[in-house]
């Protein structure tokens, strides 16, 4: 008997190992395995696939200890995996360490899942009355201390007690109850208590739908009839997450599974609050600030016989064991976050958890205020089912939007802030009126770049080809790129002129400033640097949300979907900076996060006023913006985008080569584009240096792949794997870092 295993490795191809005797009856597809590879090195396997064929030509190992008794992995999950590795042009491998949480695939084996436990307390049955009292004699103390136990134990119809509830007990100390141990008077035994929260109880039912919500449900039973994915169109603030409520109701009660996707963990505290009042304890959280051991708790539940009902989570919770699944929703799928960058398997979770409903025979509902492209033009063409919502929750207008021209306004003396006069007077307006402001700025830093101003010098990272970005509260230079932190010079080390002016405006200036113009307001800041701690996100959101901070300063995490309901004015600043990037893409994700952020705006029966400061309001994109027409905006940019040949209208597939070395670099990626250039000709772009050519002090070229949409995969991909080896096969190419990303953002 032979197992074809996936090894946590990023290699695309199964090894064959033999099954020995002793495990033959107990070994099947989806459990874990120790196994050999190398020399001196063992990994934790999958089992793929059992069979009697014996490899020719090689030496077959055997399985080294087999770890599990039961699958941990289905074959649903088995086949999500290798669609994953298809599609992403990625190693099994990697999908394999993608999915799985690391405590369950331990290299080294002495670090594997141990679970929470607990020390109680009992009362030895074995020792009456009698002895009891001849064994404590004279010791008050520990009678004092049992008689606390016994009482507390007959109080509450117990047989056993924590611990640590005996340690708040009246006479206890450490040296008493051990006193009563040694005497074997009491016991102690370990019980495992698990570390996920569970006992939460429903509070509310779900609110009664409009008839705009009612209808768009009604809508979504019916595209479900016909199509397995639906895309739900509703502009901000029009209720949607109830109808996801309404909707979910109804395959619990069919007995099925549901995945609820977020784009960010951001979005999990509110929306985990709303969920939770109405569905208790059949809600499982899973995202990465979670530790290792409670993600593998969360798996096993899963695979237990009452697991989840609901997993509410962001990309990598599609990767769980589902046992029934019937329901999958991608909300806010137009985000970009879906889309795994770092490290392998670059895959999209929106696409990804669309293929997992589609072999799980489940349903799924996309929902956006701006849809991608892609998922809209899918929708206009009937492969998605669509719903339209065009009215916001109990008649909430849509807000007023204003755009103010910095550059008219500073040729004109007029502006005399970072913040446009008539944005500073409905801050005012708005902090009169105990109301709530949100300050979009998509620039983390105090100032994006420093500058000598006598010679221009402008400080670069060592290992990356950028420059650093000034943070005022380290008084440090920092590179976003690799996360290297530079001490501020006290002068320019080119000419020594001790004036270095910052450039360029990010969130923590912004901050500064706004605290400075409204002193009486309490001002907070939500961006990577601010929310680096496991709760950051929840105390930011829960201070905003409970009105103990006025204004709030932030990126783009403040347009993913937040619902605050005394918010009445947005201000976005430094619109420009989201359209002038060198991107096919950067129109539709500056209309995205512009409308995602003035939904944030105005969503308690008052319309609230968004006003964006830009130094080129006559850019087509803004008028979109300022008239929510996400129509002309679809066919203005699916115009451009046919013209030009790209998605959706091609399929792109970027391909990465790095190396310390640039002639290394340079060459390799040269040579690989000549050999793809044999089949692909045309179709071929590059290769190219990228705007930042070299990270982590690896030079970088890029090729680009335009395909079109009936182009064989399964053809691309053989193209693909045939020049590769072909460059590895050239001794002085061995060594180069390359990587394939299928559908870049």
């Amino acid at each position: 008997m032979y197992a074809d295993v996936i090894l946590p490795l990023p290699l695309h191809d199964l090894f064959t190992y033999a099954v020995p005797a002793e495990m033959q009856d107990k070994i099947g597809t989806g459990l874990r395995v120790v196994v050999p590879f190398g020399r001196k090195k063992y990994y934790t396997a999958i089992i793929k696939a059992i069979h009697n064929n014996a490899p020719e030509h090689i030496e077959v190992k055997e399985i080294h200890s087999l770890i599990d008794s039961h699958a941990v992995v289905n074959e649903q999950q088995l086949t999500l995996w290798e669609w994953i590795s298809f599609y992403y042009l990625s190693p099994l491998g990697d999908v394999y360490k993608a999915a799985l949480p690391s405590s369950m695939k331990p290299e080294d084996l002495l670090t594997r899942f141990t679970p929470k436990t607990e020390t109680f307390i009992q009362i030895n049955p074995g020792q009456d009355a009698a002895t009891v009292a001849k064994l404590l004699g004279r010791a008050k103390k520990q009678q004092l201390l049992l008689d606390e136990i016994n009482y507390y134990l007959s109080e509450k119809n117990g047989e056993r007690v924590s611990k640590k509830t005996v340690s708040d007990f009246p006479g206890y100390s450490p040296s008493v109850l051990n006193g009563l141990l040694q005497k074997e008077i009491l016991h102690t035994l370990s019980i495992e208590t698990g570390r996920i929260t569970s006992g939460i109880i429903a509070t509310r039912e779900p609110y009664p739908l409009n008839e705009h919500q009612q209808k768009a449900l009604i809508d979504l039973n019916d595209c479900f009839k016909e199509k397995q994915t639906a895309l739900l169109h509703g502009v901000t603030s029009s209720g949607k997450t109830e109808i996801y409520i309404h909707l979910i109701l109804q395959f619990l009660k069919a007995g099925e599974q549901i995945l609820y996707l977020l784009p960010e963990i951001a979005l999990t505290t509110q929306l985990t609050q709303r969920l939770q009042a109405v569905f208790g304890d059949k809600i499982g959280i899973y995202h990465s600030r979670i530790n290792e051991n409670e993600r593998t708790e969360i798996w096993q539940k899963m695979l237990s016989e009452d697991p989840y009902r609901i997993i509410l989570g962001v990309r990598s919770s599609l990767f769980l064991p589902f046992r029934n699944l019937g329901l999958v929703i991608v909300d806010e799928e137009h985000e970009t976050s879906y889309k795994q960058q770092e490290p392998a398997p670059r895959y999209h979770a929106r696409d990804a958890a669309i293929m997992l409903a589609h072999f799980s025979k489940a349903k799924t509902v996309l929902g956006s205020a701006t849809p991608s492209l892609e998922s809209y033009y899918n929708a206009q063409c009937g492969k998605y089912g669509l719903v339209t919502l065009t009215e916001r929750f109990n008649g909430v207008m849509m807000p007023h939007i204003q755009l103010e021209n910095t550059r008219d306004l500073r040729r004109r003396k007029k502006m005399k802030s970072l913040l446009v006069p008539a944005l500073i007077e409905e801050i005012n307006s708005a902090l009169e009126n105990e109301e709530q402001v949100i300050l979009f700025r998509n620039r983390r830093g105090f100032a994006p770049m420093i500058e000598c101003s006598e010679c221009a010098w402008t400080p670069r990272c060592s290992r990356c080809d950028v420059s650093l970005t000034y943070h005022k509260k380290g008084n440090e230079l920092v590179c976003h790129y690799c996360n290297s932190h530079y001490r501020l010079p006290a002068a320019c080390p080119s000419c020594h002129e001790k004036h270095l002016k910052p450039l360029g405006l990010g969130t923590e200036q912004l901050e500064e400033e706004v605290s400075h113009l409204f002193p009486g307001a309490v001002v907070a800041r939500m961006d990577m640097d601010s929310t680096r701690g496991k709760d950051a996100y929840e105390t930011i959101i829960n201070d905003f949300q409970e009105k103990r901070v006025q204004i709030l300063v932030g990126t783009q995490m403040l347009s993913k979907g937040l619902d605050f309901d005394n918010v009445r004015v947005v201000g976005i600043i430094s619109a420009d900076s989201l359209l002038n990037y060198p991107d096919f893409r950067s129109h539709e994700r500056g209309f995205q996060l512009m409308t995602q952020a003035a939904g944030r705006s105005g969503r308690n029966n008052k319309q609230g006023i968004v006003i964006i400061q830009s130094a080129d309001p006559t850019q087509p994109v803004y008028s979109y913006v300022t008239s929510n027409d996400y129509e002309a905006f679809f066919r203005m940019q699916l115009s451009e985008r046919k013209q030009f040949n790209y998605p959706p209208f091609c399929r792109l597939i970027r391909i990465v080569i790095k190396h310390k070395e640039e002639r290394k670099a340079e060459a390799a990626s040269s040579l690989l584009a000549e050999n793809l250039r044999e089949s692909l000709h045309e179709r071929l772009l590059g290769p190219n240096k990228p705007i930042v050519s070299r990270i982590q002090l690896y030079h970088i070229r890029e090729i680009l792949l335009k395909l079109e949409i009936g182009l064989s995969p399964q053809k691309v991909r053989d193209i693909i794997r045939k020049a590769e080896s072909t460059l590895r096969s050239n001794a002085d190419f061995k060594y180069v870092t390359l990587f394939y990303d299928a559908d870049p953002l």
